[in-house]
Order: structure tokens, then sequence, then C-alpha cells
């Protein structure tokens, strides 16, 4: 194979990352744009010693899940767009079970099932770049700018907002904004943004951008205007949990299934012994829990505008907030070590680090329930789990990024000692 043939391909199975798998006199061809059990034709785009990638050109046996797709699959996470949304949900459970098998060596259970979202509107947060005159996204592996409106993620009047501030920052001859972050909750009642500069930008021009329609803060170099948080407020049967996040803090990214994914989490805590939260950002889940459950928490995170925010929602309940990074914390001392105890981790991408892992397991908690929005780094650190003393006890995937290749998983992990 080289770079430019066209080939005839018959797609096997999905791979991580969004494209799907085909062989070639043995080779694996990564190919974007199919779906498992179709027949194409891809152009080559790259070939590697071990594999090659390429691009669906044609279909020539189309698969019944196929649908029409009017957007550049590039922009804004679209990779699965062409793929019916039902199928969807099952290549991300086929996806799981690969990387527990092929990574992990695991079995995952069969109850694992991956929980759907409404496709438009769900995105509470996003990072924009701002290139010339415009906003939007950048497309996947460039610097050029996708819309954000056709997306689909976030809500019309987000989209509105978004246009509404460019047009200003246009008609006062700002060329300073590189990056904007937007933030809202659940009902998009509170909507801050951070404007991200690489210069200063004059104070009447902030004032401008910072009184627009829609937005409850802004936030710059300049400083603050109106309420840099929003407000989440979560029903669990009769007990309200209120979070507060800053525009700059990490939260999960969903609001259809923000509260599906907490009451999943909490409700593998035991009620009757504490809970180590790690990476436990505004406090998600440990607020959560301590809330609903009425138990003792401790909560660890390092980011300081999450860790202003743990302390705020923590207050009045059980919970002891920590601010250090994981790393420090389990090299540290006081955190909670009753082997009765759970613990909770929701690392980043890159999964949590050998120190990190190896702090968690010297507490030796009952049980760890494992976040993840990475397959590989989860069933890589669920491996090493497995290894001291845990058995797979359930599996569920979270669809928080429709139309992604991205999933979120929760698995929990029992103690066999």
């Amino acid at each position: 194979m080289k770079p430019g043939q066209t080939i005839p391909l018959a797609i096997e199975k999905p791979a991580a990352g969004g494209r799907m798998i085909a062989r070639v006199d043995g080779q694996i061809v990564l190919v974007s744009g199919a779906i498992p059990g179709e027949r194409v034709t891809a152009r080559v785009e790259k070939v590697t010693k071990s594999v090659a990638y390429a691009q669906t050109i044609a279909v020539d046996e189309p698969s019944p899940d196929r649908r029409d797709v009017s957007v550049d699959p590039l922009c804004g996470g679209a990779l699965y767009r062409h793929i019916a949304y039902d199928r969807q949900l099952a290549i991300k459970r086929d996806v799981i079970i690969d990387a527990f098998t092929r990574i992990g060596h695991l079995d995952v259970p069969a109850t694992l099932a991956v929980t759907g979202s409404p496709e438009s509107g769900y995105r509470m947060r996003a990072r924009l770049h701002a290139r010339g005159r415009r906003l939007g996204f950048f497309r996947e592996g460039t610097h050029d700018l996708c819309d954000v409106r056709q997306t689909g993620q976030l809500l019309p009047a987000t989209c509105d907002l978004l246009e509404r501030l460019m047009a200003t920052i246009n008609s006062l001859g700002v060329d300073a904004v590189r990056e904007l972050e937007i933030t809202e909750n659940v009902d998009a009642s509170n909507r801050v943004v951070a404007l991200d500069t690489v210069g200063a930008v004059d104070a009447r021009a902030i004032d401008r951008l910072a009184d627009a329609d829609g937005l409850t803060g802004f936030v710059s170099a300049a400083g603050i205007h109106g309420e840099p948080h929003v407000i989440d407020r979560l029903q669990f049967d009769s007990t309200t949990v209120t979070l507060r996040r800053h525009v700059l803090a990490f939260f999960q990214g969903n609001r259809y299934l923000l509260r599906d994914l907490v009451s999943h989490v909490i409700a593998q805590v035991p009620r009757d012994a504490p809970l180590v939260d790690l990476y436990a950002g505004v406090g998600l889940f440990a607020v959560s829990a301590a809330a609903t459950l009425g138990i003792d928490v401790t909560a660890v995170e390092g980011d300081r505008y999450a860790a202003a925010d743990l302390d705020a929602n923590a207050k009045d309940l059980h919970v002891r907030a920590m601010h250090a990074s994981v790393e420090e914390a389990v090299r540290g001392v006081g955190l909670q070590t009753d082997r009765r105890g759970s613990l909770i981790v929701d690392p980043p991408r890159t999964g949590m680090s050998r120190e990190a892992l190896d702090g968690a397991l010297a507490l030796e908690p009952s049980r760890i329930i494992y976040v993840s929005c990475d397959v590989a780094t989860l069933a890589r650190d669920a491996r090493r789990i497995v290894d001291e003393g845990y058995a797979v006890i359930s599996a569920t995937g979270f669809d928080l990024f429709p139309n992604t290749p991205h999933v979120e998983t929760v698995v929990v992990l029992q103690s066999e000692k």
C-alpha cells in the first residue's frame, strides 16, 4: 500500500479513537468514515511499519445503520455522526470490551451497557478559538476553524451568545482575543465566559463584552464582572446537592447525563464506611455522596479553581477537602486507611500515574470505583488493580459525547483479600 492508493476494504470492527479496522494481506488498516460490516473503497492516507490509515471515499455495501451527514465529520467531534445512534452505543460497548480484553487481559461483566444521551445541546463547557474575525472549534488535526452551531453540541441560545460576543469583538477592533472558555449550568440559567488574550484589551471593550445579554459572569485579565461561578442543583430523592463551579474548573460536560452518572457512582459506595475521592474536582461525587449517604468523605483536588469550589461545596458536610495533587496526598499522612472504606478515582485522560496508583492501593480500600474518559488507560490501570487482589464486578458506560468516539466508563473493583 502507498499513500494516495485506493483500495477495497471489508470493515471488521471498531478501534478506539473513531476509526474502524480492516485488513489487507494481514496488515491492519484504520479506516475513517466506515461502519463494521460494510464494504467500502478507501484512499490510503499514511502507511507505517505496523498500520495503514485510510479514508472512506465510497460505500460499496452500506450498513443499515448508516445515516446521511451534512456536516464535516472532522469538525466539533462528529466522527460517528454517520452512524445511527443506537449503533454508536453498541460500538462504544465493543470498544470498552476490546480495551479490557486486549490491553488489560480482563473480562468485562456481561451486563455492560452504555447509557445514551440526546445528541444535541448536551455540552455545558467548551473552549473555542478566535482567528481573524471568526470564533469556533479547531478542525481535527488543523488550526482551521469550524462553525460552532453546525456541530449541534451547544444550545442554540449559547450559539447566539457566542455570535454576539464575536460581533462585538469585531466591531471594537479587538484582535488580542485568542481563546474563549464558556461554562453554563444544567438549565443554562447561569452562563459565564472567560477570555484568554495575548495582550491588554481596553477596559471599555471589556465592559461591552461583559454586558452581553445572556451572560451572568465574565472573567478576563482585567478582572471579574458579575459572578465567575455557575450553580448546579442536583436532586437525589429528597436530597438536593448544590454545587458551584468556576468557569475555569473542570466539570463533567453533559447536562443530560450528569445526574445519571453521579447517581450511578454513589450507588456503588458502601453506606457504612468512609470514602476517599481522588481527583475530586469541585466535589461532584464527594459532596453528593456525603449529602445523600451521610458518610465521612476525604476529597483530594490539586487545581486551585476546583479546590476552592470544593471547599465551598463541602461546607456543613462531613467532607474533608485536601488541596494537593493526588501524588502528594497519597505519599503524605491523613488519608483514610480503614479497610472497610471505598475509593473513587476520576483521573485525567492519561489515567493514574504509577505513584498515584501505588498510593491508592496502599490505602487498601475494600472497593475502588474508577471513573474514566479513556478506555485504554482504564484497562491498563484496572489490570494493575486486579493484580493487587481485586476483581471487576461491574462496568457501565455513559455516552457523555454523542457522535464522537469518546465514552465515559465506570468500573467497580472489589477486594478479594
